[in-house]
């Protein structure tokens, strides 16, 4: 390319607490509309903020984790603007003192590239509430006011929309692991707003920044900087100016289009907030919090490769979701196999949980029982497609393996003198199929395995059946 991109997020994330930043007001997610307020979020003369101390924690433990200065004096400021959806007229944030400076999140770019993105600030503040559009009026529900966000501001040290996408999977998932937040888009406990900006590689001066919002997926942040950095490129050619804005995503035209100019820090008119004194953070206090960080992400992907012989794939695969790694270890310490127990995961049990549209923390499949079923298979003591319907009965009735495996009979029948008796009653009955495996159309063999597996209610040995047809076919 001719221009460098120079791309830095601002990710807001609505943290796992039961109350809001600065009242008692419950935080659950879809109630009646207005039905969780009081005369704090709502900005009623009079009122009084009080911090929660939960939100200020849980803030720490992200700091800490994403490796940045815990500052011991912070301070919340008021960031003045007009908004229907903000009561007061003003957010309670923070400027001048944020809870951390100074950090990095490293991420995968592939296998046998890392990146250090730098975090230039976190701080806490309070979200706005909900405008609700129709054809002819909008209505706004302040239920999501005084909801506690913390905003992670990267520093402009992403250089490609595969870069930034990286980053936001990266900061979920340790985010996960750290159980502050479920970062669920949909109910916008997790966004992003984007900084785009295209320079001359020869220039030091970055170019005029334009901010992207209205992104709901990581796939739409990825979409509209791709296209920021085409239209951008484009002005630039044509030796025009780009004005300093903030757009406006389209995911059903896929561009990006003008909402307004962009603010300055200025036009905010930040000044200290009168109501909150400021807060002087102990070095025990901080302490106490690293000490109940968890393994994060990076850390366990690399432990799962070192101990388990996973590959890279397998282990971000795995490691992806906390539960789904916390379910495979413990998978594990049962059946010390980590290629088969990850084989049994990732195929069979994340099929049917696709299919039911689960996660995996939400079944009730005991991983006791899980390896019991895996080890009939590998000891030929089940086939594979028995196995599989008994996972799917499993999974639907919450009985155990013994129990379905004594109801059904389950065990595979590997006595070749039997075996062969329907083998042989297999080939009768089908002589299209045997001229076609002696034509060379190799699909009639297997086909002649599934009707003797039929026969077997799938507990045939398929490969003695398989051999057993082979003998046969080919005298």
């Amino acid at each position: 390319m001719e221009y460098e991109v120079v791309i830095g997020l601002e990710v807001h994330v609505q943290l796992k607490i039961k109350t809001k930043a600065f009242c008692g007001c419950s935080t659950e997610f879809g109630k009646p509309a207005n039905t969780q307020v009081c005369p704090v979020c709502l900005g009623f003369p009079g009122s009084l903020p009080v911090l929660n101390k939960k939100a200020l924690e849980l803030a720490i433990k992200v700091g800490l984790a994403l490796n940045c200065q815990i500052q011991k004096e912070i301070r919340f400021d008021r960031k003045n603007y007009f908004y229907p959806d903000l009561p007061k007229n003003y957010q309670i944030s923070q400027y001048a003192l944020p809870i951390a400076l100074g950090g990095f999140l490293e991420i995968d770019l592939d296998e046998n590239c890392k990146k250090n993105i730098g975090i230039r600030r976190l701080h806490l503040e309070e979200d706005a509430g909900k405008l609700i559009h129709t054809e002819k009026y909008s209505l706004v529900d302040f239920n999501r006011s005084g909801v506690a966000l913390l905003e992670i501001v990267s520093e402009p040290q992403i250089s490609s929309p595969h870069e930034a996408y990286n980053y936001l999977v990266n900061l979920k998932e340790l985010l996960q692991y750290l159980e502050v937040s479920d970062c669920d888009m949909e109910k916008g406990s997790l966004r992003c707003d984007a900084n785009i900006s295209l320079k001359k590689k020869e220039d030091l001066k970055l170019g005029t920044k334009i901010e992207l919002k209205n992104m709901n997926s990581f796939k739409a942040i990825k979409d509209a900087l791709v296209y920021e950095i085409e239209r951008q490129s484009s002005v630039l050619k044509k030796a025009k100016t780009l004005i300093q804005e903030t757009r406006l995503w389209d995911a059903k035209q896929q561009k990006t289009f003008s909402m307004r100019t962009k603010e300055e820090a200025q036009d905010y008119r930040y000044f200290p907030e009168p109501d909150l004194v400021p807060f002087v953070l102990s070095e025990e206090e901080i302490q106490k919090i690293k000490q109940e960080i968890p393994e994060l992400p990076q850390n366990k992907k690399q432990r799962f490769i070192k101990e388990y012989g996973l590959s890279y794939s397998e282990a971000k695969f795995i490691v992806s979701n906390k539960d789904l790694a916390n379910y495979f270890e413990d998978c594990f310490s049962l059946y010390p196999q980590a290629k088969t127990v990850y084989n049994w995961i990732v195929g069979s049990l994340m099929a049917e949980l696709n299919e039911r549209k689960k996660e995996i923390s939400r079944i009730e499949l005991l991983p006791e029982e899980f390896t019991r079923l895996i080890n009939q298979v590998e000891e030929k003591k089940l086939t594979q497609l028995k196995a599989k319907e008994i996972l799917k009965k499993m999974l639907d009735t919450g009985e155990s393996f013994s129990k379905i495996a004594q109801e059904e009979s389950v065990e595979q029948i590997s006595d070749e003198v039997m075996l062969n008796q329907i083998v042989q009653q297999v080939v009768k009955e089908n002589p299209k199929s045997v001229e076609d495996y002696k034509a060379g159309k190799n699909n009639a063999l297997m086909f002649l395995v599934g009707q003797v597996m039929r026969k077997t209610q799938k507990k045939a040995n398929p490969q003695i059946v398989q051999g057993l047809l082979k003998e046969i076919l080919d005298k």
